[in-house]
Order: structure tokens, then C-alpha cells, then sequence
């Protein structure tokens, strides 16, 4: 526990930095190798958990304190022991005792045990009026940033609780079947032959009770499923696509709707992504389901003229950058990272984009725009501002559970995600 304690502490200084907490992991398993499947995963869970829960523990830890600790690394230390105290099962008794001893190897630690020990006891002899004074003030009570409460209140209102409190839930498993290759019945039998149960929403995804390990999945090097999100399997069907339509999929890494719209239809499809290493994990999920792309380029989406080769294409699938806030359940790092002013940047991003990709659009063709934000700045005031600068552009209906103006809020099945299917006059 105590190297785990650590671990986990050294990669949310880290992320409160400035790092991508995916990016923070993958540097600690490559520093060091020899750490287990088991170890990884409490580390792995103890900096997610304190990440989810950053605003209730740094408030619970302020009133603990008689002064704002210096040393950042105690402090992240505290943070992650109180996640443990309260939101795992790990006995109270260990978890102090571990964590007292933890301080020690930290840089400043030395003479800091019976602080650590005394913080941690007396969250567990004050809990409950602990809980309730950090939860007085809104980050304390829904551990997201001031600024991000304030705007899902103002945009909305009736539902503002319950988008920051589905972003705060772990992330549920969910598999779309390669239905060239089974049925999503068939698959299902497959699973529930292995004590697997599921539930099935829209689109034949399915969610697990219980997430596994990939490897547990029947016929997953086969190709016969896919891990992702249901929201996210709404993308492929919401394009449109018919066999022999030229299509293309801009921003597409790490490829799970690329190869969603290859299942779909025999296209021409040409992926595109402005990162070389991103594009290595679409080529992976190509192979792993036997699939092919007629091309993969590495190239920026608002800049087509460095890579588009002249040819309109029928369908153009625009999954934007943005701020991710539809996700945060799965990152709960973004929370922190992001600021008020990004807004502005990924709107400049996304309307050069959108711009830029319907130049390259046929005439009656179709282009679906996607975020996986619920921030109206990335959605439906960019799609606003494009139709009043292209009269030739017409917005189409979809129809999808739980959407209203192509808005999919997070919940407990799926995460959120924005769509507006465009169709050139």
C-alpha cells in the first residue's frame, strides 16, 4: 500500500501541474516495469479516486489543518489517504498506519509522522461533520471547479446536479458487437455462457454489470466487439453511410468510430489525424478487427489543402477537439486541467474546422459534427454561428434517447456527447 500511496500522490502533483493524468501513468509503469497487474491497478484507482473527488478532500483537509501545508507532496499524500478512509475498503487502522510510514520516504517528511497520523485519525473520529462542512461550499460539494458549476447552472438549470453528479460515478463498461461477424444476440449468449450479464441499449450496445480485463471478452482478438461508450456508438449510425460513399473521418484517432463505420458499410474511408502515434493506435484496432482503410493520413482537419487530394467526399465525420467535458467520469483529470478561457480556444479550433472540412464536402452531402462536451460554447452556439455564415448548409433532425438539440448529457449508462448532422444544399 505504501508504494501505491506514493505513487498515486507523486502523479496528482503532477496532474494539478498541468499533465494529462493517462499521460502521468504511462510514465510511472515505464519507470518502472517490474510493478504488477495489481499494483498498478491500486494505483491507477487512488489517483483516478482523489481526482473525482479532489474538491470534497482539499476542503476536508483545509479544515483539518490549523495552516496550508508547504510541502505539496504531504499534502497530496493526506489527499490520498482520506480518499482511501472514505471511499475504500481498506481498513481505517492500515491505511493510517501506511500512510504514516509513507511520509517518511517523502523528500520533507522526516518529523512529519505524527501530523499524518494525527490529520488522519481525526477525520476518522469527525467524519460525518467533516463531510458536511466541506459540502457548505459548491466544490466541496460536487468536487468540480467554481467556474464549471456557475456555467452548467446558467445553461442548465434544472439539470445541472445531476450532469456533475454522473461525471463523478465510475465509468460503466460497454461493447459494441461487430455485427459482421455476430449477431448482437449471438454475443450475448457468448457472455452470459460466461457468467457475464449485460444490459442492452440503443444501437445493440451492450453494458456490463461488471467490467472485466479485454482479454475475458469472447472473440475480442477476433474482432467480435469493442469497448465503447454508447454515446460514443451513436456517431457511426447518426453519418448515415451507404456502401461505395467516400468517407471521411477527421480527428478519428483512437479510431473506435473510424472502424464502427467500416461495420456499418463497404466505404471508401480515408482517417485522419493530426498525431502520428495516435494514428498507430487506429492501425491496431484496424488489424485487431480485420478491417482496412482505403487511406490514413496524417494531416490537420482546418487545413485541408496540405493533404486532401481533390476528390469530394459523401460523408465527412467531424469529432472536434474540445474540452472533454462530457467525459470527465472517465478522466476526472480534465476537471482541473481545463480553464474558463479553453472555451474560447477549442471554439476558434472547431469553427476553423468545420469551415475548412466543408469546402470538401459534396453537394448533398452530409457532415456530422461531434463533441464530447455539454458546454453550449462547443455546440450548439458553434453550429449557430456556422449555419449563419453558410446559407448552403441545412441542419437534420436525429433522434436518440435522452437528446434534445443533439445534446446527450452524461448519465449513468453513457457519457456526453454533442451531435448535429449537417447536410450541404
Amino acid at each position: 500500500m505504501i508504494k501505491a500511496q506514493l505513487a498515486a500522490a507523486s502523479a496528482i502533483g503532477k496532474v494539478l501541474t498541468g499533465s494529462s493524468l493517462t499521460g502521468v501513468l504511462q510514465d510511472v509503469w515505464r519507470a518502472d516495469p517490474m510493478l504488477s497487474k495489481q499494483q498498478k491497478g491500486a494505483i491507477q484507482d487512488l489517483s483516478y479516486g482523489v481526482l473525482r473527488f479532489y474538491g470534497q478532500l482539499q476542503a476536508i483537509l483545509a479544515l483539518l489543518l490549523k495552516k496550508p501545508l508547504r510541502d505539496k507532496s504531504l499534502q497530496q499524500l493526506l489527499l490520498v489517504s482520506l480518499y482511501q478512509l472514505q471511499y475504500s475498503k481498506a481498513s481505517p487502522h492500515t491505511v493510517v498506519d501506511q500512510a504514516v510510514s509513507a511520509s517518511r520516504a517523502l523528500a520533507h517528511g522526516q518529523g512529519m509522522q505524527g501530523l499524518v497520523n494525527a490529520v488522519l485519525r481525526n477525520f476518522i473520529r469527525q467524519r460525518e461533520r467533516l463531510l458536511q462542512q466541506a459540502a457548505a461550499h459548491e466544490d466541496g460539494l460536487y468536487s468540480y471547479p467554481q467556474w464549471w458549476i456557475d456555467k452548467l447552472r446558467q445553461q442548465y438549470p434544472e439539470k445541472f446536479h445531476t450532469i456533475l453528479q454522473a461525471g463523478n460515478k465510475r465509468p460503466p463498461m460497454t461493447l459494441r458487437v461487430n455485427q459482421r461477424k455476430i449477431s448482437v444476440a449471438a454475443y450475448r449468449d457468448l457472455l452470459t455462457e460466461k457468467a457475464m450479464q449485460t444490459e442492452l441499449f440503443w444501437s445493440g450496445a451492450l453494458q456490463l454489470n461488471q467490467p472485466v480485463a479485454v482479454e475475458h471478452l469472447p472473440g475480442f482478438s477476433a474482432g467480435l466487439v469493442t469497448v465503447q461508450d454508447a454515446g460514443a456508438q451513436l456517431a457511426a449510425p447518426f453519418l448515415d453511410v451507404h456502401d461505395g460513399m467516400r468517407v471521411l473521418d477527421a480527428c478519428a484517432a483512437p479510431g473506435g468510430k473510424s472502424t464502427h463505420v467500416l461495420e456499418l458499410a463497404d466505404v471508401a474511408l480515408t482517417i485522419l489525424d493530426n498525431e502520428a502515434a495516435r494514428l498507430t493506435q487506429v492501425q491496431q484496432n484496424l488489424q485487431r478487427l480485420h478491417m482496412t482503410a482505403e487511406k490514413m493520413v496524417c494531416g490537420d482537419a482546418s487545413d485541408p489543402d496540405a493533404w486532401w487530394d481533390g476528390r469530394f467526399y459523401d460523408r465527412i465525420l467531424a469529432d472536434v477537439p474540445c474540452s472533454a467535458s462530457g467525459v470527465v467520469c472517465r478522466h476526472p483529470d480534465i476537471k482541473w486541467l481545463r480553464r474558463e478561457s479553453d472555451l474560447v480556444k477549442f471554439a476558434e479550433i472547431q469553427q476553423a474546422i468545420l469551415h475548412a472540412l466543408w469546402k470538401i464536402l459534396s453537394k448533398g452531402g452530409k457532415l456530422l459534427y461531434v463533441t464530447c462536451s455539454v458546454f453550449a460554447e462547443e455546440n450548439t452556439m458553434q453550429i449557430a454561428k456556422f449555419l449563419n455564415h453558410h446559407p448552403d448548409a441545412s441542419l437534420l433532425p436525429l433522434s436518440a434517447a435522452a437528446m434534445a438539440d443533439g445534446q446527450l448529457l452524461p448519465d449513468i449508462r453513457h457519457d456526453g456527447f454533442f451531435y448535429n448532422l449537417l447536410q450541404k444544399a
